[in-house]
């Protein structure tokens, strides 16, 4: 089975493993993904994450936060530019997740971005997903 978009795989199996009380997901891995994977580790979405050699290459581990009350970093995520349809956003353009709650992932120019990064250069750039 060939997969056409990797990053809503890697966002539905965090959504999965939430709804499944998970504390560790694992998916194939990429640069843009454990890039990503980074930028949610740094927003205090993920406790941390690894990457292991698995049977068919390498397996991005992300491991879920939790607060006291068993309740998830994260709320929601949405994919926003999909394969079929991409979404770039100019820098004026750049959307404020929940009133700034949450945080938009970009692809810009200078790499992959959070929006308040992305803003503070000054650039824009393809809005990959949503984080709440």
């Amino acid at each position: 089975m060939s997969m056409t978009d990797p990053i809503a795989d890697m966002l539905t199996r965090i959504r999965n493993a939430i709804t499944s009380r998970k504390t560790k997901v694992e998916m194939p891995s990429s640069r843009l993904k454990v890039r990503i994977a980074e930028l949610l580790e740094r927003e205090g979405y993920l406790n941390g994450h690894t990457e292991v050699q698995g049977p068919h290459g390498p397996v991005l581990v992300l491991e879920l936060r939790y607060d006291q009350d068993n309740r998830n970093a994260i709320v929601g995520l949405r994919r926003v530019s999909k394969p079929g349809q991409r979404r770039y956003v100019k820098k004026t353009e750049i959307p404020r997740v929940r009133s700034g709650l949450g945080v938009a992932i970009l692809s810009t120019s200078r790499g992959v971005l959070t929006d308040r990064e992305a803003r503070q250069q000054g650039l824009g750039g393809e809005l990959i997903c949503e984080v709440w």
